[in-house]
This record gives structure tokens, sequence and C-alpha cells, in this order.
């Protein structure tokens, strides 16, 4: 394929973490392949870009697939972003950088913000090895054996998590794995910006006393305290 498929990381709160780089395959992409028009073209008009936007989220992904494939073929550049950070993280993207490739495509990184290593770097956990583990399922009991699991692994594990779910994921997290060390990390670059460090029914207890929870979540868990 002649075309280029650039994987580009936006903002995920404050827009002066948008690389210079990340500015540049935007405004010279053919397309920009985004989770959603509105949100990306609030972004590309803050930065004084136009350029063609053609949603790409997990209800379309596969049907948009063809006409991508075929831009590549014809030589075009593909952006292809999601709402905020780093594409493909819980966000659409995998089946177009798969496809793209396995056809011989050219695939760039624009590396930038990612919520995960934010979280990450603050947590004050052991950064290595770690896993990225996703959203938990939305019901009770598979989210109680996803974070089974998760306890099992034995390093730290990064989660993203709704304001609407939170204080049900973080019961579900301490009715599996008790006294476990974590942090919670909210508004991550934002002007609300915070970290809350602690054990997880601490960390519960703080959000269930508050009369309302804004912003998306990340957390992050600690291995088991060993006894050696």
């Amino acid at each position: 394929m002649a075309g280029r498929l650039l994987v580009v990381a936006t903002p995920i709160g404050n827009l002066a973490d948008l690389t210079a780089r990340a500015r540049e395959a935007l405004a010279g992409a053919d397309l920009v392949a985004c989770e959603d028009t509105r949100r990306t073209g609030q972004l590309l008009s803050h930065l004084g870009i136009r350029r063609p936007m053609l949603s790409l989220h997990e209800h379309n992904e596969r049907g948009r697939l063809p006409r991508l494939l075929a831009m590549l073929d014809d030589g075009a550049t593909i952006a292809l972003v999601s709402d905020a950070g780093t594409p493909l993280l819980s966000d659409p993207g995998f089946l177009l950088v798969r496809e793209a490739a396995a056809a011989g495509a050219r695939i760039e990184p624009i590396p930038g913000a990612s919520a995960v290593l934010a979280a990450l770097a603050v947590s004050g956990l052991p950064p290595c090895p770690f896993t990225f583990a996703g959203f938990p399922p939305p019901k009770s009991g598979k989210r109680r054996e996803f974070y089974r699991r998760c306890g099992a692994l034995g390093h730290t594990v990064v989660i993203f998590e709704s304001p609407h779910r939170i204080l049900r994921s973080l019961g579900d997290a301490v009715a599996e794995l008790g006294e476990r060390p974590a942090a919670l990390c909210r508004e991550l670059t934002k002007l609300h910006e915070e970290t809350l460090r602690g054990a997880l029914p601490a960390l519960l207890a703080e959000l269930a006393a508050r009369p309302a929870l804004k912003g998306e979540f990340v957390l992050v868990l600690g291995a088991a305290a060993t006894t050696d």
C-alpha cells in the first residue's frame, strides 16, 4: 500500500499536551478517522485545522474498513484518533490497524498523552511490570471475577472506570481484593485533577462520602503484600 495510517494521540484534558507532530499529522492528513466527529471537530477548530472527518467507533468500525483500506491503497494519509488519549486503548482502531498492517500499509505512531501511563506514573505503585485491563464488566458477578483475575497477576494493574459505576466497581474490588494498595486518579490533566492513594476500602469510603462524582476515573491496583 502506498498510503500511511497515522495513529495519533490527542490530549486527555489539557489541550497544551498536544504535540507538534500530532498537530502536523492532523493538518496534513487526507482524512481524520475519529471516534466522535463532534469531539474531534472541536479539537481541529481549536487548532485552526479543517480536514475531512469520518466517524470510526465500536459500532461501525468493521463496516468502515473497505473504504479506509481502499484509501490507503490509493496513497492517502489517514490520521486515526480517539476522543482523548492514545487510540486503541479501550478505544476504537484495533481492527483498522490490524487490517492495514495485514495489507502492507505503513503505520506510524504519533505518541502523546495516555491516561494509562499518566495514572501509573503518579500512583506511587511499582510501574513495572504492569497490566492494562481496560474497563471492568458492567455487571457485578463478572466484575468480581474480573477483579479476582487482576488480583492474581501479582503486579500493578491499571483499570478505567466511569463515574456512574465507580462506587459499585470499587465495592466489588474491595470484596475480592480487600486491603489491596491502590491509587485512584480523576480528571487527569484537567483543572480539578486529583489522585487518591491508599487501601481500597479507604478509597471507597472517601468517594462514598461525596455528594456527587464527576469525571473519568483511572484505578491503579498494587500487588498484594508479600510475607517474605
